[in-house]
C-alpha cells in the first residue's frame, strides 16, 4: 500500500513536471511566434517602403535617360528605313524601365517633349517661338496668327509655357495638336510678399515663370529664342524679321536684343511708305524679342524675382547694350486686360499699328545697324539738320525740305513736347523709350523728326525717371 502512495506520488509528479514544461514550451513558442510576427511585419513595411523607392528611382532614371538621351535624338536624325538593330542601347534600357511605369505618367511627359533639333540640315538655326500663357482662352488669338504666317514648322517650333493651370486655357492649346508644344510650369505655389506689394504678386509668378520656361527653352540647346506673349497679334514677315536680323546679334556685341515692338508706333508718327527701316535703340522694347543662350546664361544666374522688364532696362543688366526696332511694329498687343490692367492701351496701345507689308528682310544688307556704321551716319547727321519748334512743325511752317530736329534740354521740356506729339513720354531707368543716345525718332506732318538732346549731351540720368 505503501509503495503504492509512493509510484502515485511520483507518477503525479512526473506527470506536474512533463505538464509544466509543456506549458512552458507553449507560452515561449506563443512569445517566439508574437516576435516573429512583429519581426515579418517590419520586414514587410521595409520591403512596401523599399520597393516604392525602387520605384520613385525607376522614374527618375527613366526621366533622366529620356532627357539625357531620347530627347536629345532629333526625330530626322534616323532615317525612314532604319532598322531596330540601330537603336542605341541605352534606348533599350530606357524602354525596360518606362514598361514598369505607370501608362498615364509616361503619356503625360510625351506631351510636353520639347523639339530638340537646334539646327536644321542647311546649317539654319532654329528658332523656337515661347508663347507665355496663363488664363486668357484668347491666347487662341495669338497662336493662329502664328501658325498662320510661320513659314515652317520645323525652323519655328512654337513652344507655349503655361502657367497658372487654367484648364479651358489648356485646352485651347492642345486643340493644336503637333502644331504647337504645351510645357506647364511646375510651380503653382502661392509667393509671399510684402503687404505693400500684394497688389503686384502678379508681377512676381510672371518673373518665376520667365525664369523656369527660358532656362527649360534654352536647355535644349537652341541659339536664340523669341518671346512673345499671349496677348500678341504678328505681322506677316514676322518670322522674315528675326531671320533677317539674327545675325547682328552675333556680329555686335553692343547688340542684347532684336524687338519686333516700337513703343511710338501709332500710325501717325510712322512713315508707312518704309517699312524695312530698322533703329538701334537704347530702350528695351520687349512685346515679341529675341534673346541668344549667351545672354540667358549670363541674365538668368541674378533673374530678379519680380517686374523683370524693368530690372533688365537697368543699367547694371543693359550695360550700355541696345536693342534693334522697327519703324512699323511687327507686333501689336489685344490684351488690354491683364496683370498691368491695361496700363496705357487706351491711350497708346491700341493704336500702334501693325505692319501689313511683307519686307524680305534676308534679301537686305543689315550691315547699317552695326554700332561704328550706325553712329557715323545716324548721329552724325541728326546733328546736321535745322533745329525747329513743335509750334512750327505743327502749324507746316518749315519752309526747307528733309528731316528736322527739335531739342530738349531738361526732362520737363522732354515730356511737356513728347505729350504734344503724341509721343509715350515716360522713361525707364532714364532712358525714354525708342531712344538711342537720347535721339526718339518720329514721323509727323510727311517728315522725319528726332527729338534729340544737344551735342553735348553726357548720357542717361536716373533721376529722369
Amino acid at each position: 500500500m505503501r509503495s503504492r502512495k509512493v509510484l502515485l506520488v511520483i507518477g503525479f509528479l512526473v506527470t506536474w513536471t512533463y505538464a509544466t514544461y509543456y506549458l512552458l514550451l507553449r507560452q515561449a513558442g506563443v512569445q517566439t511566434s508574437r516576435d516573429q510576427a512583429h519581426q515579418a511585419f517590419r520586414v514587410n513595411s521595409q520591403a512596401r517602403e523599399a520597393n516604392q523607392q525602387s520605384h520613385h528611382l525607376a522614374k527618375n532614371v527613366f526621366e533622366f535617360v529620356k532627357i539625357k538621351y531620347l530627347e536629345n535624338q532629333p526625330p530626322a536624325a534616323m532615317p525612314p528605313s532604319a532598322s531596330a538593330g540601330s537603336t542605341p542601347q541605352i534606348s533599350i534600357v530606357a524602354a525596360e524601365i518606362s514598361a514598369e511605369l505607370p501608362e498615364q505618367r509616361v503619356a503625360k511627359a510625351a506631351t510636353a517633349r520639347i523639339p530638340t533639333k537646334t539646327y536644321l540640315a542647311n546649317g539654319e538655326p532654329v528658332f523656337p517661338v515661347l508663347v507665355f500663357a496663363c488664363n486668357r482662352v484668347s491666347v487662341k488669338k495669338c497662336i493662329d496668327n502664328l501658325v498662320q504666317y510661320r513659314p515652317s514648322l520645323d525652323q519655328f517650333p512654337i513652344i507655349v509655357s503655361q502657367d497658372c493651370g487654367d484648364e479651358p486655357t489648356k485646352e485651347i492649346i492642345q486643340s493644336y495638336g503637333n502644331q504647337v508644344t504645351l510645357i506647364e510650369q511646375p510651380d503653382l505655389s502661392d509667393i509671399t510678399v510684402l503687404p505693400k506689394e500684394k497688389k503686384f504678386k502678379g508681377y512676381y509668378k510672371i518673373a518665376r515663370h520667365y525664369g523656369w520656361a527660358l532656362n527649360t527653352t534654352f536647355g535644349v540647346g537652341f541659339e536664340f529664342v523669341i518671346i512673345v506673349e499671349d496677348d500678341l497679334n504678328v505681322a506677316p514677315d514676322f518670322f522674315e524679321y528675326f531671320l533677317g536680323t539674327h545675325k547682328l546679334l552675333k556680329q555686335d556685341p553692343s547688340l542684347w536684343c532684336v524687338s519686333a515692338w516700337n513703343d511710338n508706333g501709332k500710325a501717325a508718327v510712322v512713315d508707312a511708305s518704309q517699312p524695312e527701316l530698322l533703329y538701334r535703340t537704347d530702350f528695351f522694347p520687349g512685346l515679341g524679342w529675341m534673346l541668344t543662350k549667351d545672354l540667358w546664361a549670363e541674365l538668368s544666374v541674378k533673374w530678379p524675382k519680380s517686374f523683370w522688364d524693368d530690372w533688365i532696362r537697368h543699367p547694371a543688366q543693359r550695360k550700355d547694350r541696345v536693342c534693334i526696332r522697327p519703324e512699323i511694329s511687327r507686333t501689336r498687343t489685344f490684351g488690354k486686360i491683364g496683370v498691368s490692367n491695361g496700363l496705357f492701351f487706351d491711350k497708346y496701345l491700341k493704336h500702334i499699328k501693325l505692319s501689313e507689308d511683307f519686307v524680305k528682310f534676308t534679301k537686305i544688307n543689315m550691315s547699317y545697324l552695326l554700332k561704328d556704321n550706325y553712329d557715323n551716319t545716324f548721329l552724325r547727321r541728326v546733328y546736321t539738320y535745322p533745329i525747329v519748334t513743335y509750334d512750327e512743325l505743327r502749324r507746316n511752317l518749315i519752309r526747307i525740305e528733309g528731316p528736322v530736329r527739335i531739342q530738349y534740354t531738361t526732362r520737363e521740356q522732354y515730356k511737356r513736347t513728347t505729350k504734344m506729339l503724341g509721343l509715350m513720354d515716360d522713361f525707364k531707368s532714364g532712358v525714354p523709350r525708342t531712344a538711342y543716345h537720347g535721339i526718339v525718332s518720329f514721323y509727323y506732318n510727311k517728315r522725319r523728326v528726332h527729338l534729340a538732346p544737344n551735342a553735348n549731351w553726357k548720357g542717361y540720368e536716373l533721376s529722369w525717371s
